[in-house]
């Protein structure tokens, strides 16, 4: 019981306890897709630190794409699945989730179990050009 009503406040985001700012940030429908910008900013830019192609930069910025779902929003690379964000609060395989949370991709269609970030975060240490970390 304790845990049920400890999730439906939203304190707690996995083990990181969420700020004022992020909590005030995750019900707005702009900051939303201005989350969804500065994430595909960092991963271009994460991209153009590990190259110094400009036709390889060029191609994979025009490459990044994103495909809006039901429950998430998925950040695709040309074929691939760089990873999800979630379009609202939920539960994933039986671990709650909220708006703007990044899961990597477990396949095409579906998340990994564990959230890796949040686009409501201004710290850019949780994923790489390739895709969300892997959990440590």
């Amino acid at each position: 019981m304790y845990t049920v009503l400890f999730v439906a406040l939203g304190v707690n985001k996995g083990s990181k306890v969420m700020s004022l700012k992020e909590k005030l940030n995750k019900d707005s429908a702009i900051d939303f897709w201005h989350g969804i910008d500065n994430l595909l900013l960092g991963i271009k830019k994460d991209y153009a630190k590990w190259t110094t192609s400009k036709e390889g930069i060029d191609s994979f910025n025009k490459g990044l794409d994103i495909k809006m779902g039901r429950k998430f929003t998925k950040i695709m690379n040309g074929t691939s699945v760089w990873g999800f964000v979630a379009n609202g609060d939920g539960v994933l395989k039986g671990i709650p989730y909220f708006k703007g949370d990044v899961f990597k991709a477990a396949s095409w269609r579906a998340p990994a179990k564990h959230v890796r970030g949040t686009i409501f975060s201004s710290d850019t240490n949780w994923f790489r050009w390739t895709g969300p970390n892997y959990l440590i």
